[in-house]
């Protein structure tokens, strides 16, 4: 983008214990932004850090109104995060990223413009031809992303190749209607959003996007495996029950005070 945009943009980070990337993603990501949009707020969601992430965080609120810190006590993990984050965005658009930027904001473009040309959800995906992947995973992680990938066109989303690419974009009243009826707390929370907005009847686009692996990636290849496949099982359930249709929420919630 050559000129600044008119639309105005929620950027949702979740960050549990990203002291060593944030401060210096989190300049870099302003930057970005201010490069872009006018009229714009970057969430930082603090999910539970017990390390100096808030502190950092604060540094940027204290100097420029347009970021926002949400923390709390405890780790709820990144699905939780997420969600704090959009129930508290206020513009009319809404992305999330990644706190190590695996995806450059700039590819922010590419999915406006296809909310732009008609689909309601815009996904980044590493599973597309105009894909451009610097760096690639380990070769036990692909397979197991693959594995993944075939479990949740069987239960859930048979029509996305990608759903856990972190960067994301919607309709903020969109994103609202969805998020607000989510419950999965873990990384399997993307599978959960995309099947209650098939669900809806909201259209949903992969995108192409550049992405490089990170290798201080903080999913366990076995521990958060057994969680996400634990998590589908759910999904499938109250899928079966009906919850998703209803546009109700499964709890009431109590989220993350702001600072």
């Amino acid at each position: 983008m050559s000129r600044k945009t008119s639309h105005c943009l929620s950027v949702i980070v979740p960050a549990y214990n990203e002291q060593n990337r944030i401060i210096h993603s989190l300049p870099k990501l302003l930057r970005e932004v201010e490069r872009r949009f006018l009229d714009f707020e970057i969430i930082i969601v603090d999910d539970g850090s017990n390390d100096d992430t808030a502190k950092i965080v604060k540094k940027f609120t204290a100097i420029n109104k347009k970021v926002r810190l949400i923390s709390y006590r405890h780790n709820m993990g990144k699905g939780h995060a997420v969600r704090t984050g959009v129930l508290a965005a206020k513009k009319d658009y809404v992305l999330y990223c990644d706190a190590d930027l695996s995806t450059p904001f700039r590819e922010v473009r590419k999915l406006l413009k296809a909310i732009d040309d008609g689909c309601d959800i815009a996904i980044g995906s590493r599973a597309r031809k105009d894909t451009r992947i610097l760096k690639r995973q380990p070769v036990y992680r692909v397979l197991m992303g693959k594995t993944f990938n075939k479990i949740v066109k069987l239960l859930a989303v048979s029509e996305i190749n990608d759903t856990q690419c972190g960067f994301k974009c919607f309709k903020a009243a969109i994103a609202l209607d969805i998020f607000k009826d989510c419950y999965i707390d873990g990384f399997s929370f993307d599978v959960e959003m995309l099947y209650i907005a098939k669900k809806r009847d909201f259209k949903v686009k992969e995108v192409g996007v550049l992405w490089t692996n990170d290798t201080q990636s903080k999913v366990h290849p076995i521990y958060h495996s057994l969680q996400m496949f634990k998590d589908l099982v759910i999904i499938r359930s109250y899928a079966l029950l009906g919850y998703y249709g209803r546009r109700i929420g499964l709890r009431n919630r109590t989220e993350a005070s702001s600072s």
